[in-house]
């Protein structure tokens, strides 16, 4: 199979470098930075990988965009905190020239706080992204997009490992972002929340995690996780909760 990678990026210089070495075996890789301040572009120039610029659309419409530049018809979306493992590799290698398939998925195991997460219903999490682009592609949603297949989606052995928050610096950082970003899209699909509501949205999801989804089994990095998802989402309806008055 005629392989390309995709990867839509902003200065991550240090994980795009590990993204990158993991990708050496494809055909192509394609990098769609936002306009970079860091050494994005040293590290696309070492390793070969063709470097494009945008602006930022919302998840799904800038993954399409990396996408729709690739010269294969096969792509694989790899985001830059993501690292291909062996297996998976020797996996892709393996498949045929035409899989009957339209898509396959791939379970990603994600770090939080230094830690591999094999609870707190982080994992398994099986996420589509290798995809033929005449049969499937990216929604337009802003935030926590997916791939579309119409077709059959097939399962890939092996892990895509995931270094999500090394920090609680970083995990700061994009929570903002990300919140604000899903709480507009929940505004403009018509939704309202009230303040109430954020609150025990935010508490019943920390009870799920941490009790139901084995989040506890964890330790102390899976605790903070689960109390660092439960700020996300008292962030996020607080933010649609504001957005009503406006």
């Amino acid at each position: 199979m005629k392989l390309s990678v995709a990867i839509i990026t902003l200065n991550a210089a240090d994980e795009l470098d590990r993204c990158l070495a993991s990708a050496d075996f494809a055909d192509e890789v394609v990098v769609l930075d936002q306009h970079s301040t860091d050494r994005t572009a040293e590290v696309c120039a070492r390793h070969g990988a063709a470097l494009h610029q945008t602006e930022f659309e919302g998840f799904g419409p800038t993954k399409q965009k990396a996408a729709d530049l690739c010269r294969n018809r096969w792509v694989f979306s790899l985001d830059s905190d993501e690292e291909i493992t062996p297996e998976l590799r020797a996996a892709l290698e393996a498949l045929p020239d035409s899989p009957d398939q339209a898509a396959f998925e791939i379970n990603r195991l994600s770090r939080f706080l230094g830690r591999w997460i094999r609870h707190c219903g982080w994992h398994p999490d099986r996420v589509v992204r290798l995809f033929d682009r005449e049969r499937a592609g990216f929604d337009d949603k802003p935030v926590h997009e997916s791939i579309q297949a119409t077709g059959e989606v097939g399962r890939l052995p092996g892990l895509l490992h995931h270094y999500t928050y090394e920090t609680m610096e970083q995990y700061v950082a994009k929570l903002n972002r990300y919140t604000s970003l899903a709480a507009e899209e929940l505004h403009a699909r018509g939704r309202r929340a009230s303040l109430a509501e954020a609150v025990w949205r935010s508490e019943g999801a920390f009870w799920r995690m941490w009790i139901l989804q084995g989040g506890v089994l964890d330790g102390w990095a899976g605790t903070v996780l689960c109390r660092a998802s439960a700020f996300y989402v008292l962030s996020k309806y607080v933010k649609l909760w504001r957005m009503g008055d406006r």
